[in-house]
C-alpha cells in the first residue's frame, strides 16, 4: 500500500532515533554507573530507588534502546513469532503495529517516572516526551493501521 509508505517511514525514523539515543545512553551508564560518562552526578538519583545507574541504564539499554530497533526490524518484515504474538493486545493487528506502539508508552511512563524521580525537567524531557506521543501517534494513524492489519 503506497499511501502507508511515508506514515511507515515516518515511524521507523522515529523509533530508530529513540533506539539510537539510549543504546548510547544506557551503555554509557551500564559501563559507569556512576554516571561520570554523561557527566551525571550519582547525586541526581537522590529521590529515586536507585543507588546507581546501573539499573536505570539497562532499562534505557534494553527496553527502549534495543527493543525499539528489534521492533524497526519488525515492522519492516513483519515475521512471524508466537512468543512476541502473545503479548499482542490487539489481534487484529501484526503484533510488530502493537509492539510500536508499546514503545512510546513505555517512553512517556519513562519520561514522567523520571521527572518524577530527579523532580526537575529540561528540555531533553521535553523532547523525548513529544517523541513518544510522536510514536503513539504515528502508530494509530490510519494508514499504518491498514497496512498491519491481519487479513
Amino acid at each position: 500500500m503506497k499511501s502507508a509508505r511515508p506514515s511507515l517511514f515516518l515511524l521507523i525514523i522515529l523509533l530508530a532515533f529513540q533506539a539510537i539515543g539510549a543504546i548510547g545512553g544506557g551503555l554509557a551508564l551500564v559501563i559507569q554507573p556512576s554516571g561520570a560518562i554523561l557527566q551525571m552526578p550519582i547525586s541526581m538519583l537522590e529521590h529515586s530507588p536507585f543507588p546507581d545507574f546501573l539499573i536505570p541504564g539497562l532499562f534505557l539499554l534494553i527496553v527502549l534502546g534495543l527493543f525499539p530497533a528489534f521492533v524497526c526490524f519488525a515492522l519492516i518484515k513483519k515475521p512471524d513469532c508466537r512468543w512476541a504474538e502473545l503479548l499482542n493486545i490487539c489481534k487484529d493487528q501484526h503484533w510488530s503495529w502493537s509492539f510500536a506502539f508499546y514503545v512510546g508508552i513505555i517512553l512517556i511512563l519513562w519520561i514522567d517516572f523520571e521527572v518524577m524521580f530527579l523532580r526537575s525537567v529540561d528540555i531533553l524531557h521535553l523532547i523525548y516526551s513529544l517523541l513518544g506521543v510522536a510514536i503513539v501517534f504515528t502508530t494509530v494513524l490510519p494508514p499504518i493501521r491498514k497496512l498491519f492489519r491481519r487479513d
